[in-house]
């Protein structure tokens, strides 16, 4: 099961950079790879707490979040809101695909796609 939500998150990605390839973005590519990355800042969280943290990361790495963007931006023919939606979605599909998945309240390296880092028994 795991194995195909990581394939999963591939896909999502990929078609996500194929999606903003052909519709052509607003941004210059410093600017995507920034905020490709910006969902990462949501680990301050953890800094009131691993409850607080995980509730802030998960909400930065769920794929509705940035389709609620992305969806923003198709309705109101907003090329950026449109892009920054397909980046944010690209994020979360990215970090599945290397396992990280959403994370539990009680301890981070705990996801719903099984423990990260060095000690994963």
């Amino acid at each position: 099961m795991i194995l195909w939500q990581r394939v999963e998150g591939a896909l999502i990605f990929v078609i996500c950079l194929i999606m903003l390839w052909t519709m052509g973005t607003p941004l210059p590519l410093w600017a995507m790879v920034l905020v490709f990355f910006a969902p990462d800042l949501s680990f301050t969280g953890y800094a009131m707490g691993p409850r607080v943290g995980a509730v802030a990361y998960n909400l930065m790495h769920l794929y509705a979040s940035g389709a609620l963007v992305a969806l923003f931006g198709w309705l109101t023919h907003a090329a950026l809101a449109t892009a920054l939606g397909l980046l944010w979605i690209a994020h979360a599909g990215f970090d599945r695909a290397l396992g990280y998945g959403l994370k539990s309240p009680e301890y981070f390296v705990i996801t719903h796609l099984g423990r990260i880092g060095k000690n994963q028994a």
